[in-house]
């Protein structure tokens, strides 16, 4: 992996800390299991789903709302799955 692509991917990362504990816990798992193989489009998917407030992304996370994006949709349910 190149330099660039790291430090995108640790800023990415840092972008995951959330106020939420369940937010934290969920990113952290996701990192363990998905973060060596994260493709561009699913990079600009969770720079995305990042720009939510805490307590929208977890009522996506947690099942209490949805969304139309295709992509943004399955990146949470992935996000479930962890």
């Amino acid at each position: 992996m190149d330099e660039e692509r790291n430090a995108r991917l640790g800023r990415l990362r840092w972008h995951c800390r959330r106020a939420l504990l369940e937010l934290d816990l969920i990113f952290q798992r996701f990192w363990a299991r998905h973060g060596d193989e994260l493709d561009a489009q699913t990079e600009a998917t969770l720079t995305r789903l990042l720009e939510l407030e805490d307590h929208d992304l977890w009522a996506l996370v947690n099942g209490k709302d949805s969304t139309d994006d295709p992509q943004l949709a399955a990146l949470v349910e992935t996000l479930r799955t962890v």
